[in-house]
């Protein structure tokens, strides 16, 4: 058994049977015309950013190392970039913006690799990815054949996608096509945004550049850094709930917050769900959740993949026996 603490952001001591760098499609070809995927137990993770390890993983750790940058076509209004699916997001992020190139500076600092963006729909401060995707390249590693989905056939949802459904451990994703813009437009309609930006002193109108440094700003005050404080970033999923329970709701709970999804659906913050139930900050020995974010979890240094869990579900049953409201992990437990 091989140590995987490094390879994943929670930094809990687990181990592995092996550890295997994937940097090529031909690798995974490979693999599978070795019967590798039906024989193995078997994980691809990119970042390791949004996994916990419950206990040692009796397989194979496949690390996406699946890099490359390559602008597919330039118009006057923007640019189709195919991204390597092991690039890290951030990094892409940055270098989208030193081009000149918009529509992702909103989700700056996010953590994890390309491949994991249209798995998760990731997304932060209005903006998803579903927004500027076009497309992706998948491994089938039951066919050994290559597949393209766009948007339609990703089934984007809130922090899912067909990915972690019907495709969940038979796509490999392998390149991700994004359409960027160069108009210079920005989405500043989240509050703490503006706010920042006004308390920066930014100057109207807004560029691309100052939107990624306000939302570093905001992400480097609320969360912790992995490389520090273990953890995965939003443990729980913000719930949907109905219209009628928030209504009901918010008659005993003036102040909860409610962002409307659509007539029948109301989105609330776990985050605040988590706090007003009496755990933000709490620790639990070795865990805990943060002290200004409610919404994660950390490890402050021995705490265990299982310690992490059982104070996930101790979380959960008071969310629910004060609000009547089932909040979710967003991370990948193993």
């Amino acid at each position: 058994m091989v140590s995987i603490k490094s390879l994943h952001t929670f930094g809990c001591a687990v181990s592995a049977r092996d550890i295997l760098e994937i940097s090529q499609k031909s690798e995974l070809v490979e693999l599978y015309d070795n019967g590798f995927f039906s024989n193995n137990k078997w994980l691809f993770i990119g970042g390791g950013s949004n996994v916990l390890f419950t206990k040692d993983f009796e397989g194979t750790i496949l690390v996406n190392k699946i890099h490359g940058k390559e602008i597919l076509d330039i118009t006057d209004d923007g640019v189709r970039v195919r991204f390597g699916s092991g690039e890290n997001w951030h990094s892409v992020v940055l270098w989208a913006l030193d081009k000149g190139y918009n529509g992702i500076e909103n989700m700056s600092l996010i953590p994890g690799t390309v491949g994991a963006a249209p798995m998760q729909n990731i997304g932060a401060y209005g903006v998803e990815i579903k927004d500027v995707f076009q497309s992706l390249i998948a491994l089938d590693i039951e066919t050994g054949k290559e597949l393209t989905f766009d948007g339609e056939a990703c089934r984007f949802g809130y922090r899912d996608s067909v990915f972690k459904q019907a495709y969940k451990g038979r796509a490999i994703i392998l390149s991700v096509d994004l359409c960027l813009t160069r108009d210079g437009k920005v989405n500043v309609s989240y509050g703490d945004i503006l706010k920042t930006l006004e308390n920066k002193g930014a100057q109207h109108p807004y560029t691309p550049k100052d939107v990624s440094e306000a939302v570093i700003h905001i992400r480097k005050n609320k969360l912790p850094n992995p490389a520090e404080i273990g953890n995965a970033g939003s443990f729980f999923k913000n719930p949907i709930i109905e219209k009628s329970l928030y209504d009901e709701l918010r008659a005993k709970h003036p102040n909860i917050p409610g962002f409307v999804v659509d007539d029948n659906h109301v989105k609330v913050p776990a985050g605040w769900l988590i706090e007003h139930s009496g755990y933000k900050g709490k620790r639990r020995g070795q865990v805990g959740s943060y002290v200004t974010q409610a919404l994660v979890l950390v490890n402050y240094g021995e705490g265990t993949g299982s310690e992490i869990l059982d104070f996930a579900h101790e979380i959960q049953d008071a969310v629910f026996r004060n609000y009547h409201i089932e909040v979710h992990p967003e991370v990948n437990i193993y």
